[in-house]
């Protein structure tokens, strides 16, 4: 089967097309086409992402985005494929509130034969909700107008299930899911069925290395920046002189907190002043190994206390290297018995490829209802 996904959650406007074939207990996946179009140097000069400049940009770009997946999948087929009156209407009722995107969305579709898609997949939460809007009336639009059904999938999800690209999972399993709005644990009993086991009470991991980043003077996004300078201290041998707080790594629960750290970064800055390139880079670097040491105690709590045969790892900070170094070690020698799944680079960051693996992972379960709504919601647990 095979699936069209899009991902607009945040600032990156992504599609990709992605067959899927086996059953739930052995998934394939086969990639034909994953495109993502980044809005990182647009949102750069303000620090962060600008829900309303991000949402601009994707209605900008899904049309051309859309039309480099099909032409990488080899599906584009130019032909005289002139839309029906009824098929025109649904494309302007999904798209009534952008009506210029409308109209280049149906005189594409005239232009180009239906391709040989099975289902579309769309993000539907948790993100901006502005960001999100414009990839779900997109993929209604398209849904509608190729008559196939519509998918709507949780961001969360697509971070647990992105290792299965490349590995199958032996289920019961837990799950690390790090990136700028969330770090969660969680467990799995099936696909479809999680458990959150605990979360952060303030921060998210990738909010504290974008607020260290700003403190430190470096680009957004911060984590490459942060664990650049921090591979700096450590390949150089700097003496390091700082000393940060592992927050909440002997509470009993596996909940996370992370804004102390960012105060204590502060802080530690305020008391010493002026800072050499040594003194950046070994704050860098105390900084990071201070998440990881973290984000560690709690996965290792999390396997001590239930039973797993798989650990995954998810989100945007699963591409810190250090991270997965760590990971990969400490469950080497600590719980030799737990199979790790770690996302490729690519998959760790936004992308639609993992929303099209967690549609594909539904289908395979079963024929699904379709949604008689689809709404952007920002807040959406898994």
């Amino acid at each position: 089967m095979t699936i069209l996904a899009i991902e607009t959650s945040c600032d990156d406007t992504a599609i990709s097309i992605v067959d899927t074939s086996g059953d739930l207990g052995h998934p394939t996946f086969q990639v034909l086409a994953q495109i993502i179009s980044s809005q990182t140097s647009i949102h750069a000069p303000w620090g962060g992402v600008v829900p309303n400049l991000a949402k601009r940009e994707h209605l900008k770009n899904l049309l051309p985005v859309l039309d480099q997946a099909l032409t990488d999948a080899n599906l584009k087929k130019s032909a005289d494929a002139s839309l029906t009156a009824d098929q025109q209407l649904a494309i302007a009722k999904a798209l009534e509130r952008e009506p210029d995107l409308a109209v280049s969305l149906t005189n594409y579709l005239s232009a180009n034969a239906k391709p040989n898609i099975e289902a579309i997949a769309v993000t539907a939460g948790p993100g901006l909700e502005p960001a999100l809007w414009a990839g779900i009336t997109f993929a209604e639009a398209l849904a509608s107008a190729w008559n196939l059904p519509l998918i709507p999938v949780n961001h969360l999800e697509g971070h647990v299930v992105s290792p299965l690209l490349k590995q199958e999972a032996t289920l019961p399993a837990l799950a690390l899911i790090v990136s700028g709005g969330h770090t969660e644990l969680i467990e799995i009993s099936a696909w479809g069925k999680y458990q959150k086991l605990g979360s952060t009470r303030d921060d998210s991991v990738g909010e504290a290395f974008d607020k260290v980043a700003r403190l430190l003077n470096l680009p957004y996004p911060g984590g490459p920046a942060i664990s650049k300078l921090a591979l700096e201290a450590e390949t150089n041998h700097y003496p390091n002189s700082w000393q940060l707080p592992r927050p909440m790594i002997d509470s009993p629960d596996l909940d996370f907190s992370f804004s102390g750290l960012k105060t204590a970064v502060r802080y530690a800055l305020d008391k010493k002043g002026d800072l050499t390139p040594e003194d950046r880079a070994t704050l860098a670097l105390e900084f990071e190994q201070a998440v990881v040491d973290t984000l560690m105690a709690k996965v290792a709590k999390a396997l001590s206390a239930h039973s797993a045969r798989s650990f995954i790892l998810g989100g945007g900070v699963a591409a810190n290297q250090r991270l997965r170094q760590t990971l990969t070690t400490r469950l080497q020698t600590d719980f030799p018995d737990v199979q790790l799944l770690l996302p490729e680079p690519t998959l760790a960051t936004d992308n639609a490829t993992m929303i099209a693996l967690a549609a594909g992972l539904k289908l395979l379960a079963g024929p699904p209802a379709p949604p008689t709504t689809i709404r952007a919601q920002g807040n959406l647990s898994l």
